[in-house]
């Protein structure tokens, strides 16, 4: 049977264990990183019938996730090839690029031209300027941005200039433009991959939460199988964070969700749409428990989307490739609240499946974007589609 549409769904942070090169990105020791396997040992093992039917413990042990006797979808781990591991290098992969120069970060900080720059141009002197927690920083200097209305830059162990904001003291649309000039200013060689807007509310450090509001700002891609597939009229649906990933170049339909919930329901949107392929991220489980160590609520997020995808499964038409994966590591029982270098997870379904197989380790996540473009004979570079 000829297969007609490709869903890929990204768990946000879902690493399946440390990758062989975790050591060149500080990922030793204490905070080794095994994502999956460490979260299900915190909590005691984990419930997902709907993940373990299709083959997730078969990819690594899982405690409460046995091995399917006979897995539902082809089942592997994937070798990220890029040097990063973030968002952007792990979406950017999937869809054929290759990022072969790590992109810079700062460890101590922005240099000071950057951020004179950046002030002359806003009109405005900023507080922070170090890495940090998003949510530790506006409890270290949200008052003081309250009392000042200086902006909170900030950045973290990935390629990132942040800007944090109380949405009742620099407006939404004030702080994107901010962001915007940063995106302007930042050129090589201090050409970050992303300018993050991070606003937030509340009056007290107990109180300040980040909101929804957040919008990414990021270099544009090079070429990619999403330009591939626009040339050749095939719709592309993006949702959450894809459509940003990706400037917006390429996307018939784009919806900037903002949690799983929001993602899911675009998702069965997608799913009655003109589209061919359809790219959703759900983040919740990096962005709102990995980065806070938290692994109850990691593994609660896992319950809710085992629960989605059940009812996606019986959504899905013959015809349909369902392919689910991750875009780095994001451990959240090790004292780091940084992304981790890790293997991801690869499950690839579709309705017409009669069994699934083992991939064995694919050593770039451009075999997804192969895998998909090969649907209708379209080139995706630096990758090798799986066989189906």
């Amino acid at each position: 049977m000829r297969l007609e549409r490709a869903i890929l769904v990204v768990l946000d942070g879902c690493g399946v264990g440390a990758a062989p090169d975790a050591a060149d990105y500080g990922d030793t020791g204490e905070n080794t990183p095994n994502t999956l396997g460490h979260l299900a040992e915190a909590v005691g093992g984990l419930n997902l019938p709907c993940l373990q039917a299709l083959g997730l413990g078969n990819i690594l042990p899982l405690r409460g996730v046995p091995p399917a006797d006979a897995p539902r979808a082809h089942y592997g781990k994937v070798q990220p090839h890029s040097k990063g591991k973030d968002s952007v290098t792990g979406h950017w992969e999937m869809m054929g690029v290759h990022t072969e120069t790590p992109f810079p970060t700062y460890p101590d900080g922005f240099p000071p031209e950057v951020i004179r720059a950046f002030e002359a141009r806003i009109g405005r002197e900023t507080l922070g300027n170090y890495p940090a927690s998003g949510t530790e920083i506006i409890k270290q200097l949200g008052m003081e941005h309250l009392r000042t209305g200086k902006p909170i830059v900030y950045t973290s162990a990935d390629s990132v200039f942040q800007i944090a904001a109380h949405e009742a003291v620099i407006p939404l649309e004030a702080l994107y433009r901010m962001c915007a000039i940063a995106r302007e200013l930042l050129q090589p060689p201090h050409h970050v991959q992303r300018v993050i807007a991070r606003p937030f509310v509340g009056d007290s450090p107990d109180t300040f939460r980040r909101t929804e509001n957040r919008r990414d700002f990021p270099l544009p891609p090079p070429e990619n199988l999403i330009d591939a597939l626009h040339a050749r009229g095939i719709g592309v649906y993006g949702i959450g964070v894809v459509p940003e990933l990706f400037v917006y170049r390429g996307f018939r339909h784009a919806e900037r969700t903002q949690s799983n919930a929001e993602h899911y329901d675009a998702l069965l949107r997608a799913l009655q749409s003109d589209c061919a392929f359809i790219f959703a991220n759900f983040e919740d489980f990096d962005m709102l428990y990995g980065h806070r160590n938290d692994p109850a609520g990691f593994a609660r997020a896992l319950n809710e989307f085992d629960a989605m995808l059940g009812e996606l499964l019986t959504r899905l038409r013959p015809t349909d490739l369902l392919i689910l994966t991750a875009d780095h590591g994001n451990d959240p029982t090790t004292p780091s609240t940084d992304h981790s270098r890790e293997y991801l997870p690869l499950l690839i379904y579709s309705p017409s499946n009669a069994r699934g197989r083992d991939l064995g380790v694919r050593r770039t996540l451009a075999d997804i974007g192969a895998t998909v473009g090969a649907l209708w004979g379209v080139r995706a570079p630096n990758g090798e589609p799986i066989e189906l």
